[in-house]
């Protein structure tokens, strides 16, 4: 028979933490739900814990914990209540969970899942701005813990299937010339850069393919989202900015493809639903039902590919400007992006000055190379604090 995996759910009310309860609650006999995090949505978090009964609950905002703690006992639900990130990273490390799904976004997630690779976890990697942000750290980490790390971004996803075998960076030595990370071009493929200077949140947010949060949604619109999966998928697999290309397809249908030295190209196909990716990880190397219906090759009927346009979505340029720079870019790059979305979001700055927010940050970045969790906590908070200065000089020229 097989054992009964207990999993830990980093970011349980988000769509992908939804995903995978979905998954789990198919699969009784396979898998339990152990512990639950949440940012501050207590009603939420609450109706999950009556739900799965896990051992652990914890909500990033401990202030609001103790309202938690008054719901789970009025409703009869024997669950310890953690709060705050040292919450969050005792989640990620207890002994009983077997798996952790890190799905918290931005890098509000990073000490915790960083707990979790060095605790040697099964961990199903959501959050790719863990390997963004710290990515010689991260992976430094899972090496020395001998941590499991699977991909979920459901482009990742796909290039995993699609590879071999094969040590981090074994490109040649396994045949393999480039990846093909596929994207759909998000809400404005189709506009000139002229008619985005007066896109509301509302439009932003309306992705045509995928049901995700605002956050992401926004980086899929600026194609910032294709960006930051650039340069995860060079710390996953090793490639360099040029073995990876960018390849717009609408349908998103073909989530990535890997192309080996003799012309072959292997593609993963699916549906976009997020259940695919989660369930191939939660039950590597076996697979498992995940409630998603079978792919229609005759309602499809045609696929359709297209080269990214740099000047339209300049994301995706500094993106491999600073996979490319090093050193502190790329947590810059992380840092002055959720800066600027989240201005944006509020009304505080229009769509096409994110990018703007985000070259001005880097172009200060250092060229160092953080080496421990302190250096990339340091790098991101100084990045952050010159992306809101700069927010804020916009808004005072703007006055």
């Amino acid at each position: 028979m097989t054992q009964i995996q207990n999993v830990a759910i980093l970011g349980a009310t988000g769509s992908i933490g939804s995903s995978t309860l979905d998954v789990i609650a198919r699969h009784p006999s396979r898998f339990r739900v152990a512990a639950l995090t949440a940012h501050r949505q207590v009603d939420e978090l609450a109706m999950l814990c009556q739900r799965y009964r896990p051992d652990y609950a914890c909500l990033a905002d401990a202030e609001r914990a103790p309202l938690l703690r008054e719901r789970l006992v009025a409703a009869g639900v024997d669950c310890r209540v953690l709060a705050g990130e040292a919450g969050l990273v005792e989640v990620a490390s207890l002994p009983g969970v077997d798996c952790v799904m890190a799905a918290i976004v931005g890098a509000a997630g990073l000490r915790a899942t960083l707990a979790a690779a060095r605790a040697g976890k099964k961990l199903l990697l959501a959050n790719k701005e863990a390997l963004v942000v710290a990515g010689p750290v991260f992976m430094e980490t899972v090496r020395a813990s001998g941590a499991m790390l699977l991909p979920i971004d459901s482009e990742h996803n796909a290039i995993f299937q699609c590879l071999p075998p094969f040590a981090a960076g074994d490109f040649a030595a396994k045949g393999i010339r480039r990846i093909l990370l596929t994207g759909s071009g998000g809400p404005f493929r189709a506009r000139t850069r002229a008619d985005l200077h007066r896109v509301t949140p509302e439009e932003a947010c309306a992705h045509p393919n995928w049901v995700m949060g605002r956050k992401i949604s926004v980086d899929s619109a600026t194609m910032m989202n294709k960006g930051l999966e650039i340069i995860e998928a060079h710390w996953l697999f090793g490639a360099n900015p040029e073995q990876i290309q960018v390849v717009v397809h609408p349908q998103s249908v073909v989530h990535s493809m890997v192309e080996y030295a003799d012309g072959s190209v292997i593609a993963q196909l699916g549906h976009p639903d997020m259940r695919t990716p989660i369930a191939q990880a939660l039950a590597y190397p076996e697979r498992i039902e995940a409630g998603v219906p079978s792919l229609d090759p005759f309602r499809i009927g045609a696929l359709s590919f297209e080269r990214p346009d740099f000047e339209r979505f300049p994301a995706l340029g500094l993106a491999y400007a600073a996979l490319r720079s090093g050193g502190a870019a790329p947590a810059a790059l992380n840092a002055a992006n959720e800066v600027a979305v989240a201005a944006f979001l509020e009304g505080r700055l229009p769509f096409l000055h994110i990018t703007t927010v985000i070259e001005e940050t880097l172009a200060s970045a250092s060229a160092k190379s953080p080496a421990t969790l302190e250096d990339v906590l340091a790098a991101d908070t100084n990045a952050r604090g010159q992306a809101k200065q700069i927010v804020a000089r916009f808004n005072s020229n703007a006055a």
